[in-house]
């Protein structure tokens, strides 16, 4: 037990003496919560351009184009006559869209033609296309929805009799969970876990292959050469304890950009705890397999930098083929991602997280063992040619190159 305080009490002291760990692991989620939080802070894009070509110029095209301006969501960047290339124009003003009011446009309506107004969507940038969807077909439907109902009227129907005559039933939407669609409450703190699990990672990475590389783990863990699990131990609890400051960070995060914190603070919590220890068992497991702390970091990496976007939080998982589905699974951000989604956007029951909480102990149960069997081989092969004298030699407290 005294060996094993003293080697804690060392583990701590080389990763506050690192100054590459601690700038990646303090600073890092420092500065990506305040860059992400200010890139999000708006919570949705607003003033969006949106092309406006109206080849008709009468008053009822004129009050089209009115209520599209009054539409805070959009921009209208209005034109009399139509550009020489409509493409060209979309590109240079990088409009999410082009709405384009046909000749004869007033004529047409007033002798029931029934023009068509044609909007072009910019597709080359989904999120604002959906903004500037979503606010065209708003304010669109609304002009027509009215246009019908003067005309009803002028032919001598009652105002109530006219609305149920265009619309013979009446539909309600109603926006569950996130209701101000706010990008901000949405991705920030989704990132936060992303940008945790890194740091975590990197850290891990170089705990034993630094140690195998720069020759001094032989001598500082010969005594500890039967105890697998406890030298396991060893490397990860600074990592617990830190990360505990990182989370609290993050908390004081979330009340300066005003982000809500989730439901069920306790269960939060616990996953939180068994995220971080099933993804610093990961570190622990690579970075005992491979023996070379740059190697270990660029694998540790391989895996972190796609984790996001293969977690389903974007993008469903049912969606991507089975063997994507698998890589996700066994990363331990993937079933955070989606107790945290349950807890933070949908408000959901605590019981709803349960499954992914099973699936990160069972992450944390599998990688702690192949941890451990893995540094059990590790310590034979290491140890089995030292003589026994190596125990007697002096404790040293010497610093891991950096």
């Amino acid at each position: 037990m005294k060996e094993f305080f003293r080697l804690l009490k060392r583990e701590f002291k080389l990763f506050i003496g690192n100054s590459t760990l601690r700038t990646v692991f303090f600073l890092a989620p420092v500065f990506y919560a305040t860059l992400l939080g200010f890139v999000y802070k708006s919570g949705k894009v607003e003033n969006t351009p949106v092309l406006v070509i109206d080849r008709d110029n009468t008053p009822l095209s004129n009050q089209l184009t009115e209520m599209l301006e009054d539409n805070k969501s959009i921009k209208v960047i209005r034109y009399l006559q139509e550009p020489l290339s409509i493409k060209d124009e979309v590109i240079k003003y990088e409009a999410a869209a082009v709405v384009i009011i046909p000749s004869k446009f007033e004529g047409d309506m007033l002798q029931k033609k029934y023009p068509e107004v044609n909007v072009y969507i910019n597709t080359g940038n989904v999120l604002t296309a959906n903004f500037a969807t979503k606010g065209l077909q708003l304010t669109i439907g609304t002009f027509s929805a009215g246009a019908s109902m003067k005309a009803l009227q002028k032919a001598g129907m009652p105002a109530s009799k006219a609305a149920t005559q265009y619309e013979p039933f009446k539909t309600n939407y109603i926006t569950l969970f996130n209701t101000t669609s706010n990008y901000l409450i949405f991705m920030w703190p989704a990132m936060l876990a992303v940008v945790l699990q890194q740091v975590i990672l990197l850290a891990m990475a170089v705990s034993f292959a630094a140690e195998f590389q720069g020759g001094s783990f032989v001598k500082e863990y010969y005594r500890m050469r039967k105890w697998a699990f406890p030298t396991m131990l060893i490397k990860v609890i600074p990592i617990w304890v830190f990360s505990i400051l990182i989370v609290g960070i993050y908390y004081f995060m979330h009340m300066i950009f005003k982000v809500p914190m989730p439901e069920g603070i306790f269960n939060f919590i616990i996953l939180t705890a068994v995220f971080v220890s099933s993804a610093s068992f990961l570190g622990v497991l690579i970075s005992i397999l491979i023996p070379d702390a740059l190697k270990a970091t660029q694998i540790l990496m391989v895996i972190a930098s796609p984790a996001f976007i293969i977690s389903g939080f974007t993008w469903p998982l049912s969606a991507m083929p089975a063997f994507v589905q698998f890589i996700a699974n066994i990363i331990p951000l993937t079933p955070f991602l989606q107790a945290f989604k349950i807890l933070l956007i949908q408000k959901g029951s605590v019981e709803l997280t349960f499954p992914y909480l099973k699936h990160l102990v069972i992450l944390l149960i599998i990688y702690a063992v192949l941890g451990w069997i893995a540094l059990k081989i590790k310590l034979w092969l290491t140890f089995r040619y030292v003589k026994p004298e190596a125990e007697n030699k002096e404790d040293s407290f010497e610093n891991i190159d950096e």
